[in-house]
């Protein structure tokens, strides 16, 4: 499925009366992963980017820890949506039966089907130890630097956008889904396929910070997410767990630090060392 667009007829309604016009909307298919035969899982995503979208999810959702655990990938397209076949490595295949299980994503849900509430709720791999830091002129480059690279959404205005920001190389990779959640397992795993060290970098979101978004950026390994809408609670929470600096509410007139500030050099005195700027306990 090649085009990720449609058009589509609008009637458009201003104070000035009525007229028709064309509108291109983003395409929203259902993509199933099959795991050694299996489907594990069906996502409603676009259909773009969809092997950096098979490698990410299986990386983010614990399946492999690397893309050579995946020992072959073929998209295959059927009339009711897309599959996404794989075959693991022996010993993933075993984990994966072990703890089978399914589940059925609509768009903007990234925690449908887990198996307990505290499975929801389990804290990513810490990224306390990363030295990395940015200064708030780096903040602000790297979030104008996102809107450029969202061509599906200049085009539809209704995709979410992620990118992946680095201060020696500025915008290294962007990816674009109607699920935010989506957009970023295919960021991931476009970074982890072409081999990007991604410790030393920034995830850039066009969206709100849900805690699946926490949760993904800290499993690849990423110290600092920059969003330009506000966290939930719970996101703040998993984010001072997990030692990884949140900044959202980033706009062109500045940004809010949440957690663990001390990865924005030049904040003012007092308060760079704390962890939690949100109140809530760590």
């Amino acid at each position: 499925m090649s085009d990720a667009t449609e058009q589509a007829k609008s009637l458009k309604v201003t104070a000035h009366g009525a007229a028709m016009q064309d509108r291109c909307v983003p395409q929203e298919v259902p993509v199933a992963f099959v795991y050694d035969g299996t489907t594990h899982a069906v996502m409603m995503a676009s259909p773009t980017n969809l092997e950096d979208f098979a490698v990410g999810f299986s990386f983010t959702e614990g399946i492999i820890a690397s893309p050579g655990e995946i020992e072959s990938l073929e998209v295959v397209e059927q009339s009711a949506g897309i599959e996404l076949r794989m075959w693991l490595a022996p010993h993933r295949r075993h984990e994966l039966i072990a703890r089978r299980r399914r589940l059925a994503g609509p768009t903007g849900c990234g925690l449908c089907g887990v198996e307990s509430l505290d499975a929801a709720l389990a804290s990513p791999p810490s990224v306390a130890r990363s030295t990395y830091a940015v200064t708030a002129g780096d903040v602000s480059l790297a979030m104008a630097s996102l809107a450029p690279a969202q061509g599906l959404n200049q085009r539809t205005r209704a995709v979410h956008g992620v990118g992946f920001w680095t201060k020696e190389q500025g915008l290294v990779a962007a990816a674009e889904d109607v699920g935010r959640h989506n957009a970023l397992d295919k960021l991931i795993g476009g970074l982890r396929r072409n081999g990007v060290d991604s410790s030393a970098g920034v995830v850039l979101l066009s969206s709100r910070v849900s805690v699946e978004m926490v949760q993904k950026t800290a499993t690849a390994g990423i110290p600092i997410l920059v969003a330009v809408s506000a966290p939930t609670a719970l996101a703040l929470q998993t984010a001072d767990r997990a030692g990884l600096t949140l900044i959202a509410v980033a706009r062109a007139d500045g940004f809010e630090v949440f957690t663990h500030g001390h990865r924005v050099s030049d904040l003012p005195s007092g308060h760079t060392n704390s962890k939690s700027l949100s109140g809530h306990a760590a």
